[in-house]
C-alpha cells in the first residue's frame, strides 16, 4: 500500500519542524559547542570560557550560541554579572527521535511493498 497523503503530510510536518534544529545542529563549530557546554556538567560554562576554546571572536561564540538557544538547545543562567550556558533538553530532541522514527517506519513499509 503506498503512503497516504495523510503520512506525506504528517511527515513533511515533522521536517518542518524539525528544520531549525537541523540547521543549529548542522554546523562543526555548535556542535563542538554543544560537546563543551555538556563536559561543563550542570554548571555550565560562561561565554569567556568557551571563547578560549576556539579560534574565533567573542562575539562569533556568542553568535553561534543564539542560534543553539533559540533552536533550543542552549539555555542559560545569569549569576551574578556573568551569563552560563547549560544544555537544555528540550522538545526538539524528542521531535527528532519522532521524525526518526517516522521516516524509519516509511522506509521499511516502502520496502514491504517492493517485495510484494
Amino acid at each position: 500500500m503506498p503512503m497516504t497523503k495523510s503520512e506525506l503530510r504528517k511527515i513533511h510536518g515533522m521536517f518542518s519542524k524539525c528544520g531549525p534544529a537541523f540547521i543549529a545542529l548542522g554546523d562543526e563549530i555548535r556542535q563542538k559547542l554543544i560537546i563543551d557546554i555538556l563536559e561543563a556538567g550542570d554548571g555550565g560554562i560562561n561565554v569567556m570560557s568557551l571563547t578560549a576554546k576556539f579560534s574565533l571572536s567573542r562575539s562569533a561564540v556568542s553568535h553561534h550560541l543564539k542560534i543553539l538557544k533559540g533552536a533550543g538547545f542552549v539555555k542559560t543562567v545569569k549569576r551574578g554579572t556573568q551569563v552560563f550556558y547549560r544544555i537544555s533538553v528540550s522538545e526538539n530532541f524528542s521531535e527528532i527521535g519522532r521524525l526518526l522514527s517516522e521516516t524509519l517506519r516509511i522506509i521499511e513499509k516502502v520496502r514491504q511493498e517492493k517485495k510484494s
